[in-house]
């Protein structure tokens, strides 16, 4: 009989931050077991918080070791934890700016993604009716019925937390259109953001553009109209495992070759994910309870959060473990591109 695989993985197929991690492991070929949450199989204790993903390493025994979460650390621990196929760019460079992006994706886009879901009747009776269903097809249907008002009392209520308001609407859906138009423009000539084999941001995009892309009708239309391309690249990301990678040093982009398209969601990311997090921190900082901040010429508001205010510290962290020398290339890529708030 085969052996299970020592690394499990707990998500959810609704989860985009699941999903990310999934087609993580599956383009790095680790043997990994997949199991639902709350499904048959799922015998993982509660990870350090109530969150999902969670992947742990089974002992011998059948008990488990080292239970994580957070996406970001994840795919950091994989690195360490095993060779071959890495998502981490050669040049130093050059990953700082991965770490960037995938933030942009896990930080910023995340707002579009919970935004058309919850703040449009259609989309939102979708995922009511649908996600009580994610971990039991079984589940009996007034059990479903009652699910289905609960989740969306429980998410719309949530929308402010996140910044989906009628005040930020039109910011946080321009900026997904703007995404959107980038990302059609530059898989025009090239797969991935920072070479031919796909890093931690081309993952973290195709975890949040998921259900923006192919679950939520709303955002979903205006998909087909503007960017086709990504459409298709969602899918292409969900299993790369057939992705041939000949030189495992090889296929990655110094700073200096990095396409002119790639270099447009840093503008993006510059114009509404970088304003806000600066400004978030700054309200933790303070102790303020409102995060404002400037953004296309209006206000931009929601309350403080306080992961966030981690994910700018990372971000500060390694750009400070750069040399002098990577330092100054990162600096030239990102000016002007109104990052260069991340890293005073």
């Amino acid at each position: 009989m085969p052996t299970r695989p020592d690394l499990v993985l707990r998500g959810a197929h609704s989860s985009p931050y699941s999903r990310k991690i999934r087609a993580v492991l599956r383009y790095r070929h680790i043997p990994h077991q997949w199991v639902v949450r709350g499904m048959k199989g799922d015998d993982m204790p509660p990870g350090p918080v109530p969150v999902i993903p969670v992947i742990g390493w089974r002992n011998d025994d059948g008990s488990y070791r080292d239970v994580m979460v957070d996406s970001s650390p994840q795919i950091t621990k994989l690195e360490v934890e095993y060779v071959g196929r890495s998502i981490v760019p050669t040049d130093p460079a050059t990953a700082f700016l991965d770490f960037v992006l995938e933030d942009f994706a896990d930080e910023w886009l995340t707002k579009a993604m919970y935004h058309y879901r919850w703040a449009n009747e259609e989309d939102t009776e979708k995922s009511g009716r649908l996600l009580p269903l994610d971990a039991s097809l079984q589940l009996p249907d007034e059990r479903a019925a009652a699910a289905h008002d609960m989740i969306i009392d429980r998410q719309v209520g949530r929308r402010a937390l996140v910044g989906s308001t009628d005040a930020n609407a039109a910011m946080i859906e321009r900026s997904y259109e703007r995404t959107l138009d980038a990302l059609q423009a530059h898989l025009a000539g090239q797969t991935f953001l920072f070479g031919d084999r796909p890093g931690r941001a081309d993952f973290a995009l195709f975890g949040q553009l998921t259900p923006l892309l192919w679950w939520d009708p709303t955002p979903a239309a205006v998909a087909v109209e503007r960017a086709p391309r990504a459409l298709m690249w969602v899918q292409w990301l969900d299993d790369l495992s057939w992705w041939p990678v000949d030189d495992d040093d090889g296929g990655w982009l110094d700073l200096e070759q990095v396409a002119a398209t790639t270099r447009t969601l840093f503008e993006e990311a510059g114009r509404t994910y970088a304003p806000f997090m600066v400004a978030n921190a700054e309200a933790l900082a303070s102790g303020a309870d409102e995060v404002v901040c400037d953004m296309e010429g209006g206000r931009y508001r929601q309350p403080p959060f306080r992961y966030q205010g981690k994910c700018l510290d990372w971000i500060r962290d390694e750009y400070h473990a750069l040399s002098e020398t990577d330092r100054a290339r990162v600096d030239g890529f990102l000016a002007g591109t109104g990052c260069e708030c991340l890293i005073p």
